[in-house]
């Protein structure tokens, strides 16, 4: 493990002027609204305490000069860059604006200074902002100085001092031109593509145009080596080993390490500083690992967000193979006849397979009955660059190969009518993509179409069933050699707040029989077990339609 030497060790921080014990001070006499103590005091804990003097106490004991060049007054911080890697439930956010704070309206504070705190996006740009707030609003002693302005333009200005407080995004508008004091970056890892890499570059130059900034970089550990926060997170940890002299950067990093035992309750209060008093709670982490242990993506994303090891792929697997394989009995489906079933179809043009499953829901027990289709040209040449046998699968009955060099929708939608006439067909749901010449027939013939969408709002819930089933065997799939393939190659992507997605693992990988599953699933596990919504005469095939 790795975690800050000094943060319990009672040694002492050195603070010649006393500024670090100004800060604390200052901080313990604001209210938080959310603690229900007595008066609602603000809950500095000891090691945020120390956090706090790292980096107000240490100070210049006298001007530094650099070939005549002044470098930094008597009295300046020495601390530039505060690298804070802490799991999720640290409570990050209300360290962050505290120190928010302290440079708005409390000692810390610089007439005319700018505070702009990023985050990747903008909702999640407005967690630092709306804590902030709170703490304000709930004060009148800070409230009847402050001027906070939501909407299109988030900013807190203390009046007196034209002291302006911002909250961008990365994905927004690139922040050039603005010479900001300090800038809080919140959850670096998940800045993801250029408009990311902007956005930092632009905050990160403009430190060096004034002296005395502070940059702090408040996140959970992140997925990939091209990741933005994965080079300032590695030179932070040479930093906190010793490995690198950098007195201007200040590492805070809370770290499983390789070899530590995920699973040990003693590694989880290493890393995590607040679990002894009650943040994050020690029975949802023992609720989580009972689940990562059968669970690959679950486990992953434990180890990143909750112990912050840093993953080397930028996605996890789905499941476990040897646990789905035990749903692979046979399954006598002409039993099945007659029965309500849902239908996830998931359609592709050319180098995807399309993918029909069925779903068939008895109590807490899944059945499906996976089909698949890709054009017959070129279906040997595309299974040598695949790795499987397209071929063999078609002889065997488990993948329909249509004319030509594009998927055949009258044949998919001629199926679909098929599986109609031998069971109770509730819903036909289809992600939308190349989808309308498939559905558009159905829907004049009266089938229940559906539309669902593939975003984590809906995916993110649909996995959580899907994986449920398949951990406590209730999932039955008749050891369908096209749907564990797609099963094997699903990767996980996970945000930083736990939300799960489907990717393909390599772009030559086809998951589309389990996109169609976890659609046909999560139908069926929302479904009414009632009569069917065909035997309601108030209903048109329109209604269907979302």
């Amino acid at each position: 493990m790795l975690t800050p030497s000094w943060i319990d060790d009672e040694s002492e921080i050195p603070d010649p002027f006393g500024y670090g014990a100004q800060a604390v001070e200052w901080v313990r006499r604001l209210k938080h609204p959310k603690n229900r103590a007595l008066g609602n005091p603000f809950q500095l804990d000891p090691w945020q305490e120390r956090i706090l003097l790292k980096v107000y106490g240490p100070r210049h004991l006298e001007d530094v000069y650099d070939d005549g060049i002044l470098v930094a007054r008597k009295g300046s911080r020495i601390v530039r860059r505060v690298i804070l890697l802490l799991p999720r439930g640290g409570r990050k956010t209300s360290l962050a604006a505290a120190i928010n704070l302290l440079h708005l309206i409390g000692p810390e504070r610089e007439p005319g200074s700018l505070i702009v705190s990023a985050a990747s996006a903008h909702e999640q740009a407005l967690e630092l902002f709306q804590e902030t707030a709170l703490i304000i609003e709930h004060d009148r002693r800070l409230s009847k100085h402050m001027r906070i302005l939501r909407g299109n333009n988030h900013t807190m200005t203390f009046g007196r001092d034209n002291i302006r407080y911002k909250a961008v995004a990365s994905d927004g508008k690139v922040q050039h031109g603005k010479t900001p004091k300090v800038v809080i970056a919140d959850e670096l890892h998940a800045w993801e593509g250029r408009a990311g890499r902007s956005q930092w570059e632009a905050l990160d130059s403009a430190l060096v145009k004034i002296p005395e900034t502070l940059m702090v970089v408040a996140t959970t550990a992140g997925r990939g080596e091209d990741n933005l926060a994965f080079e300032i997170v590695q030179h932070a940890i040479k930093v906190q080993k010793g490995e690198i002299e950098d007195p201007a950067t200040l590492p805070v990093i809370f770290m499983m390490e390789e070899g530590d035992d995920w699973k040990s309750e003693a590694v989880w209060k290493a890393l995590n500083p607040g679990m002894r008093y009650g943040y994050p709670n020690l029975g949802a982490y023992r609720d989580k690992v009972k689940k990562a242990i059968d669970s690959p993506s679950e486990r992953q994303s434990f180890l990143q967000l909750n112990l912050n090891l840093w993953q080397a792929k930028t996605t996890s697997s789905f499941v476990d193979l040897t646990i789905y394989d035990l749903g692979g009995d046979p399954i006598d489906y002409e039993a099945l006849h007659g029965q309500p079933c849902w239908i996830g179809v998931d359609m592709s043009k050319t180098t995807d397979l399309s993918a029909v499953v069925a779903c068939f829901k008895d109590d807490d027990t899944y059945t499906v009955l996976p089909h698949f289709f890709c054009p017959e040209a070129d279906i040997v040449r595309r299974g040598d660059v695949d790795g499987v046998n397209y071929e063999q699968w078609r002889r065997d009955g488990f993948l329909t190969a249509t004319p030509g060099n594009v998927i055949d929708e009258s044949a998919i939608a001629d199926y679909i009518r098929g599986l109609a006439e031998r069971f109770e067909v509730r819903e036909v749901g289809f992600d939308v993509a190349y989808a309308r010449a498939v559905m558009t027939p159905l829907i004049d013939e009266g089938f229940p179409v559906v539309t669902i969408r593939q975003g984590w709002v809906t995916q993110s819930p649909a996995l959580n069933t899907l994986e449920a089933a398949i951990i406590s065997g209730n999932f039955r799939h008749g050891a369908h050699p096209v749907l564990r393939w797609c099963m094997q190659n699903v990767a996980i992507h996970t945000d930083s707040a736990g939300n799960r997605v489907m990717h393909k693992g390599k772009s030559t990988d086809r998951i589309d029989g389990a996109v169609a599953t976890w659609m046909a699933c999560s139908r069926a596990a929302a479904g009414d077990t009632g009569p069917s919504l065909w035997d309601d005469p108030r209903l048109t095939a329109g209604d269907f339609v979302t």
